[in-house]
């Protein structure tokens, strides 16, 4: 009853952004601002107020060379079953990325719902995820790396001025069993792990592009292509990764790797082919991190997202000092058509909007990697092949 009391009146600060009185237990002081005192609120809450996985393999060691990762975005845990995620737990695979929206944690059904501020219906999506027998049976198989986007973050399309982003990552964190490794140390979901020895080694950088995301500017004419949501940025103070990930991304990309998988739960390389959410909405961010790659001469980076309910392949010249490639694979089953007429100028062939998930083989003799979209039934309907050495 308590807890409930306390809610309610975190709830009304949040609503009106003015800080005023509120009983929370250790806090004597009125707080400065809502997200201090949700924080505080947060604090109280205990273990059993957050769902968990199913407990998950070791990450491969890190002199073992990978030669198989797996890919895939967008699952709705409401919807069974999902064919996609059935078959990555028949495949083969050193890895899996499991890289946004992995739960659609802000719907109840077909509709919206807004997130209170003990986040009750993306904790419910979480605990619905736990209990899917395809979702266990990938869990059993494969050691896997994970990223968050905007409905597994709790409100769609949002960024750091959702209120209740703190409580986010603390669900995302300990869902997953990361809240005890380094990224539970730090604001944001970022982190970075690397394998295979001298010669072989596969970095993989997980970026966090919801934390401390400013707001994107919203289209002057919705559903006109390439318009349909969002428009290109003009704010100098436009951010997709804060000052702390970015210093954390500078120093990933001086150390030693092979071939660099860079994760971003939104696209990068696409610039002229939609409206929706990407790195492209924020022009002056994209271009910092083609320079920052390019200043910390860092080489075989592939780009690696989801979020689209669409699979595409690109590659662009002149970005990088060397072809810039991006595998988006999405999503497991929530596929909204069978063709797209999507195409920008970075892309490779047509889109695949049905059920899909990703594949990247690596073949060190060669120094390529193949970038692949499979069908649900693990079929290979697009590929392309990167030489990275």
């Amino acid at each position: 009853m308590k807890r409930a009391v306390i809610l309610v009146g975190l709830i009304s600060l949040v609503a009106c952004q003015v800080p005023r009185p509120i009983s929370i237990p250790g806090i004597t002081r009125a707080p400065d601002s809502a997200e201090e005192a949700l924080e505080a609120y947060y604090k109280t809450l205990p273990d059993d107020f957050y769902p968990r996985a199913p407990a998950g393999l070791p990450l491969p060691a890190s002199d073992q060379p990978l030669t198989r990762i797996l890919v895939a975005s967008c699952l709705n845990e409401e919807i069974e079953p999902a064919p996609a995620l059935e078959k990555i737990a028949r495949e083969k695979a050193d890895l899996f990325l499991m890289i946004g929206d992995n739960v659609y944690g802000d719907r109840d059904g077909k509709n919206y719902t807004v997130n209170q501020a003990d986040l009750d219906e993306l904790r419910e999506s979480f605990s619905d995820l736990a209990a899917r027998p395809d979702f266990q049976a990938v869990r059993a198989a494969h050691p896997m790396m994970v990223a968050w986007d905007d409905h597994d973050f709790g409100a769609n399309d949002a960024g750091k001025d959702f209120p209740f982003r703190r409580l986010a990552e603390r669900i995302h964190e300990r869902f997953w069993g990361l809240e005890k490794q380094d990224v539970g140390a730090w604001p944001g979901t970022y982190y970075a792990r690397t394998f295979g020895p001298e010669g072989q080694r596969t970095q993989i950088i997980m970026l966090d592009t919801r934390f401390f995301r400013t707001s994107l500017t919203p289209t002057d004419e919705w559903g006109v292509k390439g318009k349909e949501r969002y428009i290109p940025s003009k704010d100098a103070h436009q951010d997709m990764l804060g000052t702390d990930q970015w210093t954390w991304l500078e120093n990933q990309l001086q150390k030693p790797a092979d071939l660099r998988l860079i994760v971003s739960s939104v696209q990068v390389l696409p610039t002229d082919g939609h409206g929706w959410e990407a790195w492209s909405r924020l022009p002056k961010e994209q271009e910092r991190l083609y320079s920052l790659i390019d200043a910390a001469h860092a080489n075989g980076v592939v780009f690696v997202s989801g979020d689209r309910h669409t699979a595409f392949l690109y590659r662009k010249d002149g970005v990088l000092p060397y072809p810039a490639y991006e595998l988006t694979a999405s999503s497991l089953n929530v596929a909204f058509a069978e063709t797209t007429e999507e195409m920008d100028s970075a892309q490779i062939g047509a889109g695949y909007p049905p059920e899909n998930f990703g594949a990247i083989d690596i073949d060190w003799a060669t120094g390529t990697a193949a970038l692949s979209i499979k069908a649900n039934d693990g079929a290979t309907v697009r590929e392309t092949s990167v030489k990275f050495k």
